[in-house]
């Protein structure tokens, strides 16, 4: 891959290590490097904005600290190099605390260490680029058009929601059954505020242990409780300017709402062990599959909490009411399942659009991509069949296993199916399925014989 130039700027006043410089740094195709005999002719130029500038801290018109200041008021993205003819702690010291990259002595190995030093900053560089071109990245995943579909009027008045949500910092509170795409809706609305370039970060409590939660969501200090080797970082602070996403809020535990309560109230959270308040400021955005309103009537929620929760309310409706956002979904899941795993399209005929139309999907759009993802494995043609779609095992038999098909041929199908999801790596396949290679085998080699 074609890396951008790395701008560098060698301010030296000294003739020969000026060109020893230069010289050192221009070895390498991938940078651009320029000399300056002094401070003045530097700063004019400093509009340029350079990645690097290897600073002499004694010059004849400025001495290193003044320029350093300089650089760091006009673009405190530049890195500063400072290089000196004594090695001096105490200057050392103060230059790294003004931002100065390094302090390095015009010792025999500086031409070493300069590289040495030149390249940590391009690798800093480099994943500072690829990180912002990973957000540009989830910021266009994360559009309406891209992440949440569909044309039904139930979705499009979640999309009404979801508009009005995004010029503020309200609460939002999203409900809805499971796989209806809760956290989606949390991120579509994360990455199109004015906080997406800070971090989402989601915690689903259900997934936590109860004596753990606390602190996950508030830290912990150094010995605060056995086991505690490290100072922890909770998901408040880790979500500091940006979104606290807190999924399945219903089955936090009484003592710790109390706890969340004040931390909403006062913005500001207390490590475990520690007695000094931390200020935050993240959104909270929270989902439940459970009614909050009567979980607080049965008492398993504090009505207090559920007032300061109770900003704006986005419920998702399940996938059996959007109508022909089933196929549309469909469509989508085969385009992205068959691109991602290098297989030619496939179609869905109309007799599988009608299949899917007439199941209720209980597991909503987390459950269609799963059957899509499997009809896609299945189908031996270009064309997805209602044969290749399986779905629930609660229903009867008849809607899981063709008419046509033996036991046998029906495993020998799962098994086809497996060693295409698996690139053919039988060992896999035989944990995945919990049986032996040899019955895989033998199998295979039965087939040849039905």
């Amino acid at each position: 891959m074609n890396k951008t130039p790395l701008k560098i700027f060698v301010v030296e006043d000294n003739e020969w290590y000026n060109r020893l410089l230069v010289h050192t740094l221009s070895l390498n195709v991938d940078f651009e490097v320029k000399g300056f005999h002094n401070a003045g002719d530097f700063l004019k130029s400093l509009d340029q904005s350079p990645d690097i500038v290897t600073l002499d801290y004694r010059l004849p018109d400025m001495n290193g600290m003044e320029v350093l200041e300089r650089i760091k008021q006009e673009n405190s993205d530049i890195q500063v190099i400072l290089i000196s003819e004594q090695e001096d702690i105490n200057t050392a010291v103060s230059l790294l605390k003004l931002g100065a990259y390094d302090y390095i002595s015009k010792t025999n190995d500086i031409k070493e260490r300069l590289l040495i030093t030149v390249q940590n900053i391009r690798d800093g560089i480099d994943l500072k680029r690829e990180i912002l071109s990973l957000r540009s990245e989830v910021q266009r995943k994360y559009k309406f058009s891209n992440s949440i579909l569909g044309e039904s009027t139930a979705i499009k008045q979640v999309f009404g929601l979801i508009e009005k949500a995004l010029g503020t910092s309200i609460t939002v509170i999203i409900s809805g059954e499971t796989g209806t795409g809760k956290e989606l809706v949390a991120k579509a609305i994360h990455y199109n505020s004015k906080r997406k370039n800070k971090p989402f970060v989601p915690v689903n409590i259900a997934a936590i242990p109860s004596e753990l939660i606390e602190s996950e969501l508030f830290g912990h200090e150094k010995g605060s409780f056995t086991g505690a080797a490290f100072r922890r970082i909770g998901r408040f602070e880790e979500a500091d300017g940006g979104t606290l996403f807190l999924d399945e809020i219903a089955e936090m535990e009484l003592g710790l709402q109390s706890k969340i309560l004040r931390a909403l109230q006062e913005k500001e959270i207390v490590r475990i062990g520690s007695s000094k308040p931390v200020k935050t400021d993240c959104r909270i955005i929270v989902a439940s599959n459970k009614n909050l309103a009567e979980e607080v009537k049965k008492g398993n929620f504090r009505e207090d909490l559920y007032y300061r929760l109770l900003g704006l309310p986005i419920e998702l409706p399940p996938l059996r009411e959007r109508g022909n956002d089933i196929t549309i979904l469909a469509v989508h899941f085969i385009e992205v399942f068959c691109a991602d795993n290098e297989i030619p399209l496939k179609k869905l005929s109309a007799a599988s659009q009608r299949k899917l139309m007439a199941y209720s999907f209980p597991g909503n759009v987390r459950e269609l991509k799963s059957v899509i993802e499997l009809a896609v494995t299945l189908s031996e043609s270009n064309t997805i069949e209602p044969d290749d779609i399986l779905l629930d095992p609660g229903s009867p038999l008849s809607d899981i296993v063709p008419d046509d098909l033996t036991l046998r041929q029906y495993e020998i199908k799962i098994i086809k199916a497996a060693l295409r999801r698996c690139n053919n790596d039988f060992k896999l396949v035989a944990k995945k399925l919990d049986v032996g290679v040899s019955t895989i085998y033998r199998m295979l080699k039965e087939e040849k014989n039905l």
